[in-house]
């Protein structure tokens, strides 16, 4: 028997957090994303633990410059995605502002550990809401062009063929087949 899965990657990942900061007995405050406070007295040994127990399940602890800058970078860009309002400067001042450094410093160091271009990381990520909002709200190709700024919906449009091989119409039908013929199962 096969069984296909949906699950929250998010979630996932800070249920695991949760478990292993607590059997640690670490005090801890998860501050966003990616993103954990621990408390003053955390002993060298009991970190290096929880080091072994995060990488267990893919979870790497992030200490050096570069890396942290990524994932602030990172962190930005799907929190900026999932805002119901994109802001309205452009990207790049908009990473650097909540990054605290100028873009070019963000996109080198970006390409560097992540071996992706910024650009393509955002483009994306872009899709992939594109695809939730598709799929999950009742918006048109128009509105959503809108809501991720896109510059029309045909420049939408291309991007979105481009990463997933489907226009976003024939992306939506698909979709919307699937859930008419699952729905018929029941």
């Amino acid at each position: 028997m096969n069984l296909y899965l949906k699950y929250n990657l998010e979630k996932t990942c800070r249920v695991v957090l949760q478990e292993q900061l607590e059997q640690l007995g670490l005090d801890y405050t998860i501050a966003g994303s990616g993103n954990i406070v621990l408390g003053h007295n955390t002993e060298r040994e009991v970190y290096n633990m929880l080091i072994d127990r995060l990488n267990y399940y893919g979870i790497e602890i992030v200490d050096d410059k570069k890396g942290m800058m990524v994932q602030r970078t990172k962190d930005a860009i799907i929190e900026m995605l999932n805002s119901k309002d994109l802001p309205v400067h452009k990207i790049s001042s908009y990473l650097s502002e909540k990054v605290g450094a100028n873009y070019r410093s963000i996109s080198q160091a970006f390409s560097e550990v992540c071996c992706i271009s910024l650009e393509s990381f955002i483009i994306i990520h872009k899709i992939e809401r594109a695809k939730k909002l598709l799929t999950n709200e009742n918006m048109s190709l128009t509105e959503i062009a809108y809501a991720l700024h896109y510059s029309s919906v045909a420049h939408l449009s291309n991007q979105f063929k481009k990463i997933t091989g489907l226009t976003p119409t024939a992306f939506h039908k698909v979709i919307m087949h699937k859930r008419n013929y699952l729905s018929s199962l029941n």
